[in-house]
């Protein structure tokens, strides 16, 4: 009985087509990672190191069915000025309130409770961004 070989003889035919891809595929799956990790890099030190306000949203209170208030927490540059947006919305989903609070404060930590007046009863609020001016 003869053994059947299932391999081509090692060496003898050089690369195949396969491996050719593979290798390609691989260099440029490596160079993409690379590209995305820079992005992402610099994304988070623009983020950490240019923003120059932000805040926390602590706590919300449902007052009536047409105010809610909000406390933030802000921390931002020494003299910085900036805006913070807030928004409330019904149990539904719908937006009942939104303002444009102003941080003029010039102290580096500021801890303020803001009233919204909604158009209808508000189960959430939520803190939108804060921008620098």
């Amino acid at each position: 009985m003869s053994a059947v070989r299932e391999q081509l003889p090692e060496g003898r035919y050089g690369r195949s087509a396969d491996e050719a891809a593979d290798r390609k595929l691989k260099i440029a799956g490596a160079v993409l990672g690379v590209l995305f990790l820079g992005l992402m890099g610099w994304f988070g030190w623009y983020y950490v190191v240019d923003n120059k306000i932000s805040a926390e949203l602590i706590k919300f209170d449902v007052v009536s069915s047409t105010e809610v208030q909000v406390h933030l927490e802000i921390r931002k540059d020494e003299g910085t000025e900036g805006v913070c947006t807030l928004r409330s919305r019904s149990e539904d989903g719908v937006e009942v309130a939104r303002k444009d609070v102003r941080v003029d404060d010039p102290a580096s930590r500021v801890d303020q409770v803001y009233s919204l007046r909604t158009t209808a009863r508000a189960t959430s609020a939520e803190l939108m961004g804060c921008t620098a001016r």
